[in-house]
């Protein structure tokens, strides 16, 4: 009987200028490459129609990387929300923690509120710290609360009460009497059983603000696909078979050894429009990255939005940490340059993950990768403050109208300068699918300057815009480096993003790090990231135990026991194939601390958790209690690794002979240098090469710069020693 074909697992990152897609050909086991322009207004567009070039009318497999919530957020584009908890605490999550960002400052705006003041509503009710229910909510209190929701026409609903991690009597009791409003329902101690009303209600607060607009999105998204929606709860999870060998690393790094055999499609055919959305058959199954570096079927993604806002993002640093350990690097900073933003983050040795980030000012405590994103990319525009000062970025042209050099913005971006620098090549950018308009960037940024009164010549203002996007960029690295007591020495810088290449150098100069790494597909790590990334869920409890020289282990496997049994009844509803790996860890403080540090489950928990607040703080406290706050499960399922089942390729040898290099003349620091251009397929592994430098490919161009060497490595990295 003949083998049924395995589903094209097609992983598609959607980014603020380009739609990244990659996967691995059924037939060729190579690693292939689409790029094409986003669609702010509708993001599910540029997926569908990259799926009808690359899979029509067959069985798929997407596993998607989304800015979705990233960007509602931003924006402030979110779902009418309402906010449910203990009366007295109405104003919990505007009154907020003392610490202010700007203690000095008067005229400091605060961040805007994502429940008003009359959407927040309060209940006669109250747990105890310890769990007992001191105050159930009456009937006639439920009844006047429904009444009162129903006349404020929420457009989705947040339910926090007090300590109900401990207990969540009184909030079941809410949320059955608000289910007849049938609207969405986001509530804490399903999404964040979890100590600290004010981060707890917050993160439930953004959950319900983005749960309505995540579905629509998703709900678009299979339905352009030519599916039916995900309230088919199961059905679309059974096919993702799993396997129980693979890592992240053996993915990634064996995808990574194929890069002389990407099959790159062209961007003249990307950038055709097909309109028939509908065609394709049979249904693809979808799946959402999380915050967290790893993905999630898609009914978990739209109960549960608050878990994908850095989902795109968090692919690049599974890529990053995977494919620099190929080449023997287990400390990174991971350094993501796009169309909009950059992201950076610090990875020693495994990812780990945080519960203290803040987005778009917002407190969320789900578990996240530790990522920080500054508004810098190469759509970034530049412009002249009231003091005539020169600012680039946050504001982005995005991919409309995108740079001046695209051919239809009217305003300089970074990716503007770069050209006019002769960084970027305008003939061989995507491949040389795409001409850049060299004559129409002199133009029409020439005129541009005159608008502005700036007396400048094109390359200083160009060389001004880089060096002002430097600055913010390198601030960025010193966030999650320096200022977390790590020396950026000791690490090395992973570029990627399609604009990550043409400044890393420059950065890793200024914070004297040594190592500059430029993975096998810049344009679209987080993209093979996604694709290498396993089926993750994260579960926590609060507890708050007291210990004095002895840990609870009876306490601690009971109801360790409990989070995996949930955890396992998650995995059987959705249908996954697979026993997943369970992973604990604790958040230990000493009695009086009001923060905690994370450490692993282990016999010894206490030890690690005074030598690890010893590294951190530079002392210990021996004789006093140290309190057990929260407990924390990750349960991991490992899937089918990228190349199908199939041996990795044999990488080909590389080209012998000559190579003709041609020479540019490119500005280095106000010197006009004769710069080599080499394609990147073109570069021998083993040998060294010199800079000035500057390294085409598909998906992004790299430079380097006078005085670097530079080499491909066995995994087909590039290494800039600085």
């Amino acid at each position: 009987m003949p083998c049924r074909p395995q589903p094209l697992r097609i992983a598609i990152d959607t980014g603020g200028t380009f739609t990244d897609c990659v996967w691995i050909d059924p037939t060729t086991k190579r690693l292939r490459m689409l790029k094409v322009f986003s669609t702010p207004y509708d993001p599910s567009r540029a997926i569908v129609d990259a799926l009808e070039k690359i899979a029509p009318a067959k069985d798929v497999i997407l596993l998607h990387g989304t800015t979705v919530g990233t960007n509602t957020l931003l924006e402030r584009k979110g779902a009418r929300t309402a906010l449910v908890t203990t009366a007295g605490f109405e104003d919990a999550i505007e009154i907020g923690r003392q610490a202010r960002p700007k203690l000095y400052d008067f005229f400091f705006d605060r961040i805007e509120l994502l429940v008003p003041k009359d959407l927040r509503f309060g209940i006669n009710e109250r747990t105890a710290s310890d769990g007992e229910i001191l105050t159930a909510p009456t009937l006639d209190d439920l009844q006047s609360l429904t009444v009162q929701l129903a006349a404020a026409k929420p457009q989705a609903i947040a339910i926090s009460l007090l300590f109900s991690f401990a207990n969540p009597k009184n909030e079941l009791s809410v949320a059955t009497a608000l289910k007849p409003l049938a609207v969405p329902l986001s509530i804490s101690h399903q999404i964040l059983p979890e100590f600290r009303e004010y981060e707890r209600t917050s993160t439930v607060v953004i959950n319900a603000y983005l749960q309505p607009v995540m579905q629509r999105y998703l709900e678009n998204l299979e339905s352009r696909a030519g599916g039916e929606f995900i309230r088919r709860d199961v059905a679309c999870n059974v096919s993702l078979s799993t396997s129980k060998t693979d890592s992240a690393t053996e993915k990634v790094g064996a995808a990574a050894k194929t890069v002389h055999d990407v099959e790159e499609r062209r961007f003249s055919a990307a950038k055709s429009a097909n309109k028939n959305a509908g065609a394709l058959a049979p249904v693809p199954r979808i799946f959402v990255m999380q915050s967290s570096g790893g993905i999630t079927a898609l009914s978990t993604a739209a109960r549960e939005p608050v878990r994908t806002v850095l989902s795109g993002p968090a692919g690049g640093v599974v890529g990053a940490a995977a494919t620099a350990r190929a080449s023997g690097f287990d400390r990174i900073i991971a350094f993501d340059m796009g169309g909009t933003s950059t992201d950076v983050s610090l990875v020693e040795g495994e990812i780990t993950t945080a519960t203290d980030a803040h987005v778009a000012g917002l407190p969320v405590s789900v578990p996240m990768l530790d990522i920080h994103t500054v508004g810098a990319g190469g759509g970034s525009l530049a412009r002249f403050d009231a003091a005539g000062v020169l600012r680039v970025g946050p504001e982005s042209a995005g991919a409309d109208p995108g740079p001046i050099c695209y051919g239809r913005g009217l305003q300089p971006t970074v990716t503007d300068a770069n050209l006019l620098l002769g960084r970027l090549q305008p003939t061989r950018f995507l491949g040389g699918d795409f001409t850049l308009d060299l004559d129409r960037t002199r133009r029409l940024t020439q005129e541009w300057l005159k608008k502005q009164s700036a007396n400048l010549a094109l390359e200083k203002f160009a060389a001004g815009v880089i060096r002002v996007v430097n600055s913010t960029m390198e601030k960025a690295i010193r966030v999650v480096s320096i200022e977390r007591g790590r020396d950026p020495r000791h690490f090395a810088l992973v570029a990627f993003g399609g604009a990550g290449g043409l400044h890393a150098c420059a950065l890793a100069e200024a914070l004297s790090i040594p190592h500059v790494i430029v993975p096998a597909f810049p344009g679209a790590l987080s993209a093979l990231g996604i694709l290498a990334s396993d089926v993750v869920k994260d579960y926590s409890r609060t507890v708050l135990w007291r210990v004095s020289g002895k840990v609870p282990t009876e306490q601690l496997r009971r109801e360790f026991t409990t989070l995996e049994k949930t955890a396992t009844k998650d995995f059987r509803r959705e249908a996954w194939q697979g026993s997943p790996r369970y992973h604990g860890s604790v958040d230990l403080r000493y009695r009086g601390q009001g923060y905690e540090l994370n450490i692993l489950l282990t016999k010894n928990l206490l030890r690690d958790f005074e030598q690890e607040h010893r590294r951190r703080y530079g002392y210990t406290h021996p004789n006093r209690e140290v309190e057990l706050v929260t407990l924390r499960l990750r349960a991991t399922l490992k899937c089918t690794h990228v190349h199908g089942g199939a041996d990795a390729p044999v990488r080909p040898r590389a080209k012998r002979g000559g190579i003709s290099s041609p020479k540019v003349p490119v500005l280095f620091d106000s010197r006009k240098l004769e710069t080599k251009i080499y394609s990147r397929d073109d570069l021998r592994p083993g040998q060294k090469y010199s800079g000035p430098a500057i390294i085409t490919e598909y998906s992004a161009t790299t430079v380097i710069p006078p005085g670097k060497k530079f080499r491909v490595d066995k995994a087909n990295n590039i290494i800039v020693s600085i």
